[in-house]
């Protein structure tokens, strides 16, 4: 895979993120994706990722602007920067009660790309400042 073709993949991906298109994320991953998110624990295969999905789409609403992707010359690994424009729609457990707050949060991705999917995903944004946005 290209540079071009890893930054086109990425690009799907969070094209599927921004549209709510979970089954479109879905097609751009990996059977065994390997998803780990800040402050989380790993996520193992598409279901357990599928299950994220389902979860984020009901507890918040989101969209990533200014989005900017990187990849290395083989096309193996990649990255993106972007900010979160979100709105907290339903409680997650052990984090603030959700109200309809909305945030700005800066965020970024890594990820490793093996036979033209996505075989991990590393997310990583800064959870104190999430929760004070919310908690104000």
């Amino acid at each position: 895979m290209s540079r071009t073709d890893a930054i086109a993949l990425i690009g799907r991906y969070y094209a599927a993120f921004n549209a709510g298109n979970a089954a479109g994320m879905l097609d751009c991953v990996a059977e065994d994706v390997e998803h780990r998110v800040n402050e989380g624990g790993i996520r193992r295969g598409r279901d357990k990722f599928a299950e994220f999905c389902s979860h984020m789409g009901v507890s918040y609403r989101e969209e990533l602007k200014d989005l900017v992707i990187f990849a290395n010359d083989d096309g193996t690994r990649g990255a993106a920067e972007f900010v979160v424009h979100g709105e907290y729609l339903k409680t997650d457990p052990g984090l603030p009660e959700a109200r309809g707050q909305r945030y700005v949060l800066p965020a970024g991705g890594f990820f490793e790309i093996r036979g033209g999917k996505i075989a991990r995903v590393t997310t990583f944004y800064n959870l104190n400042d999430w929760i004070a946005q919310v908690s104000a």
